[in-house]
């Protein structure tokens, strides 16, 4: 037998959820993390990874706890016994921080946007609003580039 077919991997593990055949989840900690072994019928298998069918190691139970109760499981017991939090490898991504920082900004910017707006809706419903026609609008903005013109002209 192949060691793939000796796995579940997440798509599987779905729909045994849905058909109510999940009898037990054992939630294991070894080096590097936690794994998880389902059982169903008379069969315990790992969890594995979708595509490369590896056994799924979570770096954090809070995150697999997440994971389970997402699908469906949320009882279930846990061996720590053989967990080692120093075998737990972190890494950091640069990119991310760059990227989250962008969001902030962004967000900062939609909010300011957002109160410009609101602030120039309530300056149109006030019933003392001055309101300037187009036409006189553009007369002004054209003599305002002539006279901007005009001025560096007279620096060239």
């Amino acid at each position: 037998m192949k060691a793939e077919s000796l796995t579940i991997d997440h798509n599987m593990l779905s729909r045994l959820v849905e058909a109510g055949s999940v009898q037990g989840v054992h939630v294991v900690g070894q080096i590097g993390g936690w794994s998880v072994m389902i059982k169903y019928g008379t069969l315990e298998q790992p969890l594995s990874t979708t595509r490369s069918k590896k056994i799924r190691t979570f770096k954090k139970l809070e995150t697999l706890v997440t994971y389970l109760k997402e699908i469906g499981i949320s009882c279930f017991d846990v061996d720590a016994t053989g967990y080692d939090k120093s075998t737990v490898q972190t890494y950091t991504r640069p990119d991310r921080s760059s990227a989250m920082g962008q969001t902030h900004e962004s967000v900062e910017h939609d909010k300011w946007f957002r109160e410009q707006v609101a602030q120039a809706l309530q300056e149109t419903d006030d019933p003392d609003a001055v309101w300037i026609p187009q036409a006189e609008v553009k007369i002004g903005m054209q003599r305002q580039r002539e006279s901007l013109l005009a001025r560096i002209e007279k620096t060239d």
